[in-house]
């Protein structure tokens, strides 16, 4: 499995993430938003949203979900 990972942006005690996985072995790559707490330097919470990357035919905004082209 391979993460390359896209926006990062933090606001005070949170940080998201957002990030694209492929490699995983099943017919579409994952996008994923990791939500995380910070609290005295040390993770205090994690969540997370993943969607299956869609293609250019149903993507309804006709933007890619990651980066600046469609991979198929």
């Amino acid at each position: 499995m391979r993460h390359e990972p896209g926006l990062i942006v933090a606001n005070g005690d949170y940080v998201i993430l957002h990030g694209h996985f492929s490699g995983r072995g099943q017919p579409r790559n994952w996008i994923v938003a990791d939500i995380l707490r910070i609290e005295n330097g040390q993770l205090a919470e994690h969540w997370d949203v993943i969607q299956d990357e869609v293609s250019e035919a149903k993507s309804v905004s006709g933007l890619p979900m990651f980066g600046d082209h469609f991979l198929d």
